[in-house]
């Protein structure tokens, strides 16, 4: 009896089994998780090498420009 049970869910060689095809709003589902899990992962490595470098991303001409002035002003005051 178990025999039969694993005989009849079992595929015979050379058979191909066929799933349920997908319809079309299912496989652009998909498509856009799979893009959304990209972007996800693009940003969390561009969060990682901010976190690790953070000054190497920001150009130095924003905090020289910006310091010169603070520094200057307060000479005059």
């Amino acid at each position: 009896m178990a025999e039969d049970v694993l005989s009849s869910t079992m595929a015979l060689p050379g058979t191909v089994l066929v799933g349920p095809a997908l319809s079309l709003e299912q496989k652009a589902a998909f498509i856009f998780v799979f893009l959304l899990f990209v972007f996800l992962g693009l940003l969390i490595v561009r969060c990682f090498r901010i976190l690790l470098d953070p000054y190497r991303i920001m150009p130095s001409s924003t905090w020289t420009d910006y310091m010169e002035k603070d520094t200057f002003d307060y000479r005059l005051a």
